[in-house]
């Protein structure tokens, strides 16, 4: 199953909508910090993560991205980083 990498990131007004979005992205999170991630994610996570946040979001005080990272980019890592590995498996439940 082939997954590709995306950051996501958000803006979001509302303390509860905060929340929500905060759990939702984390539930599909390898990393990250505070309100940027780095999900790795098949076509209908991708599909399911943008219809759910939809959701939850308030179109006219929230903001939500997805940009997917160009695969072919080389990884760059700062001072005690890491760099970002696919691990043996994902647990999306």
């Amino acid at each position: 199953m082939h997954r590709d990498l995306y950051l996501a990131a958000y803006d979001v007004a509302n303390h509860r909508r905060l929340a929500a979005a905060l759990h939702l992205v984390r539930a599909y999170a390898t990393g990250g910090q505070k309100s940027v991630h780095e999900l790795f994610l098949t076509p209908a996570e991708k599909h399911e993560l943008l219809h759910t946040m939809a959701l939850i979001l308030d179109a006219e005080e929230d903001r939500f991205l997805l940009l997917r990272l160009d695969p072919r980019a080389r990884t760059y890592a700062l001072g005690r980083a890491k760099k970002p590995a696919d691990p043996e498996y994902f647990y999306v439940g």
